[in-house]
């Protein structure tokens, strides 16, 4: 089933109380266990992207999923991938956090602050 799940940046160097400014909108298939579905990912991929929030800055990109993981993806090359650590282990729930290895090479945590 589609959700809408929004990461917000969590406590870091940068941001000691975290932002709700700078994180990602996902639009993706979850399980009822909440785990991403990659059965149904394959048969509504144009239906499962995302939006990253960076202060004013927003991108829009679609979410991959490969033999070495999922990723999200703002580009045709592979090199506009971020991946997204370890997400076939992940529960997508509030509360919850994972870390995204962004395009600048920096691994960042964030937040599950909801699903829709």
């Amino acid at each position: 089933m589609m959700r809408t799940v929004r990461l917000e940046l969590a406590r870091c160097h940068e941001f000691p109380e975290g932002s709700s400014m700078h994180g990602y909108e996902l639009h993706v298939p979850l399980t009822r266990a909440g785990k991403l579905d990659g059965d149904f990912w394959q048969t509504h991929r144009p239906h499962c992207g995302f939006q990253r929030f960076w202060g004013d800055t927003h991108e829009r990109g679609e979410i991959r999923h490969r033999t070495h993981g999922w990723s999200l993806s703002f580009g045709p090359s592979g090199e506009q991938n971020e991946a997204i650590f370890r997400a076939d282990e992940h529960r997508f729930a509030p509360g919850e956090y994972l870390s995204i290895k962004e395009r600048d090479g920096v691994t960042r945590t964030f937040r599950i602050a909801s699903v829709r």
